[in-house]
């Protein structure tokens, strides 16, 4: 009868392979979470000290454990996706602790990181260099993201108002939630930057009596707009049009940006700042809702290489670089980063209940990596690695201004 495998603790000593000393290097960097490594080739395991693991990763050979080690950040990520990382457990725990664990962004100067950091440098969003980011992403099909957005085909953080709300509900809560921001009424002239697949627009227009003009730069997002306020008998009402936001012109009652700002890069928030100041008449309102972090740092680089290329989540501090260079007066900042926990748990529970389409459609990388993309945001927001802000701004001038909050809920 064999022995069983050895597991050897990241602060332990003694005769084991070098693979395994390394592994205990590379959790301690990490600030020695609760997980488990076991290389498939040997049987040999490797793990935290003190804490039982929540999960274990399965490395099945030698290369994938050597990129691991050369660049985590990316490796893993890269490996999981091609199958040759495995996790025994929950993925979505495992993806949490390695958050709540690691050392904060800018922590760790060493060599390594710094090597990394400059490595790793997110694409610019250029007026070219956007459209080749939005293409990536979006214009993976419409069919694509119809398997598990929901009814709304709504890509961005629902707002639940009860814990037991499904996503369809809590998507028509958030629009509602933002057109209560903006004082919306029948008549208003809205420029929308960034329009999806026109959910917003097409809520602005057919429940408050809006007049909506939406900007976006993919090409399947604005034909499926199209076709949907066709389909509703709002083509006056709508017009969707597929341009880069930089070239919005007129003046318009509301300026609204959901989701888009994670795409413009922090070398052009002035622009979208004069870009909203030039688009608001003197009593106009404007939102801004992204993606955020609590001090600035890149997108996770897996994230930005793979999945959302050019992409930037900004700092508060960040964001009021969008309004200070124009003058615009910030009236309301919400986080709502535990909203977006729940969108992302039922986009995963639809994702998963889809994977044969999935995987049929294009094959089993890809599965793997969308798996991975949605369990690591849900893992991102629940840590408080990421937040979500929803940032309600007008003109310097404008003194119709509610005094109280109460106008933003409902009666």
């Amino acid at each position: 009868m064999s022995a069983a495998p050895q597991t050897v603790h990241s602060q332990g000593s003694g005769s084991h392979s070098l693979e395994a000393r390394l592994i205990r290097r590379l959790l301690s960097s990490l600030g020695d979470p609760p997980i488990e490594f076991l290389f498939k080739w040997t049987g040999e395991r490797v793990a935290a000290p003190a804490t039982a693991p929540v999960a274990q990763v399965q490395v099945a050979d030698r290369g994938a454990l050597l990129g691991l080690l050369a660049d985590p950040q990316v490796r893993f990520g890269d490996s999981y996706s091609a199958g040759r990382i495995e996790v025994a457990g929950d993925l979505v725990e495992l993806l949490s602790v390695l958050y709540r664990s690691a050392p904060r962004d800018g922590a760790d100067g060493s060599l390594a990181r710094r090597v990394a950091g400059w490595l790793h440098k997110p694409r610019r969003n250029t007026l070219s260099g956007s459209r080749v980011n939005i293409h990536r992403h979006y214009d993976l099909g419409n069919d694509f993201y119809a398997l598990w957005l929901g009814q709304t085909m709504a890509y961005t953080c629902a707002y639940y108002p009860r814990l037991d709300a499904d996503l369809d509900e809590a998507q028509v809560a958030k629009m509602d939630h933002v057109c209560r921001k903006l004082r919306l009424r029948a008549g208003a002239s809205v420029v929308e930057a960034g329009c999806g697949w026109g959910s917003l627009a097409l809520h602005m227009a057919s429940r408050y009596g809006a007049k909506v003009r939406a900007f976006n730069i993919s090409k399947q997002q604005i034909a499926f707009a199209r076709s949907r306020a066709h389909e509703l008998g709002l083509e006056r009402s709508v017009e969707f049009i597929e341009d880069d936001y930089r070239n919005i012109a007129g003046e318009h009652d509301v300026f609204v940006s959901v989701g888009m700002l994670e795409h413009v890069g922090p070398e052009n928030y002035a622009e979208l700042g004069r870009v909203a100041r030039r688009s608001l008449s003197s009593s106009g309102r404007g939102l801004i809702h992204s993606i955020g972090r609590n001090r600035p740092a890149p997108l996770h680089p897996w994230i930005e290489r793979r999945i959302f290329p050019g992409a930037y989540p900004p700092s508060i501090g960040e964001m009021m670089q969008i309004f200070e260079p124009s003058d615009l007066s910030v009236l309301d900042v919400e986080n709502i980063r535990l909203h977006y926990a729940v969108t992302l748990r039922h986009w995963l529970e639809r994702y998963e209940e889809s994977v044969d389409t999935v995987r049929a459609m294009f094959d089993e990388s890809l599965v793997r990596m969308w798996r991975l993309y949605l369990a690591g945001s849900i893992a991102a927001f629940e840590s408080g690695e990421l937040q979500l802000f929803q940032v309600v701004f007008t003109t310097q001038e404008n003194n119709d201004v509610p005094l109280t909050r109460e106008y933003m809920y409902p009666r």
